[in-house]
């Protein structure tokens, strides 16, 4: 009965070396980017938003409704795509702000459905966020807020005929020992800056960070903006507030 129990513990401490070898093994494959993340997409635009409800629903709802399909299955272009999440923001309601606050507050119709918005008006904010040709990341030039005199990203002219100023911040990184600041060596990371006007300053505070980039499906590239550290009225919402705000006086 020892020996059994005694080979059962050693049986039991090979097969947890062996697991933790594994795991080792596998995180570091994905680490070192040995190809288990594919951006490809065998679709175009449109089927990749419709191909995720969950998080596309909305803005496959407004493409239609601006009558923008075609432009989304063939053109090549980049566009930057808000999240459901950022469009329910956008319109939000009475009492936690967003367009139906300002609306409200004029006593204007507040949105109820997204096709009480003309759909002009979704054209012109979807064309504020497509570029184009295709641009990956690495297509892009470094901007560091601190330092934009050296690093100012670039300015980019819209589908809108508006300006944003597009650079990717590369962020710094530790050394292993975490006692040193390596600079400009830790991941990287798109910031965008649509221009209110023409005229926003560009910086931290005003930019829109991007979440998930390059991803490509069959006619372009697909960056999507992360809202939820972003202010409730960003410089994008603006221009459409006042179209809005004009089409219901």
């Amino acid at each position: 009965m020892k020996i059994l129990i005694k080979n059962l513990k050693l049986y039991t401490i090979l097969g947890l070396v062996a697991i933790s070898l594994f795991a080792a093994c596998s995180k570091d494959e994905y680490y070192v980017d040995g190809g288990l993340a594919n951006p490809k997409y065998d679709g175009t635009m449109l089927d990749y938003f419709d191909d995720k409800p969950r998080q596309f629903d909305t803005i496959a709802q407004i493409i239609r409704l601006a009558g923008m399909e075609e432009q989304f299955k063939t053109a090549e272009m980049t566009f930057f795509a808000p999240s459901d999440n950022a469009i329910r923001r956008l319109i939000g309601s009475y009492t936690n702000g967003g367009l139906n606050r300002t609306l409200f507050d004029l006593n204007l119709d507040t949105i109820v459905d997204l096709s009480d918005v003309r759909p002009e008006i979704w054209k012109f904010y979807l064309d504020r966020l497509i570029f184009s040709g295709k641009h990956l990341l690495a297509d892009y030039p470094q901007i560091d807020f601190d330092l934009q005199n050296v690093y100012p990203g670039q300015n980019y002219i819209s589908a809108a005929n508006t300006i944003a100023n597009i650079g990717v911040v590369f962020n710094d990184a530790r050394s292993a020992d975490g006692q040193s600041v390596l600079k400009y060596l830790g991941y990287r990371q798109i910031n965008f800056t649509p221009f209110y006007n023409n005229s926003t300053l560009v910086n931290g505070g005003n930019a829109i960070k991007v979440s998930s980039s390059d991803i490509q499906p069959t006619n372009g590239v697909i960056h999507v903006l992360n809202y939820t550290m972003h202010s409730q009225f960003s410089s994008l919402n603006y221009e459409i507030l006042e179209q809005i705000i004009a089409s219901r006086r």
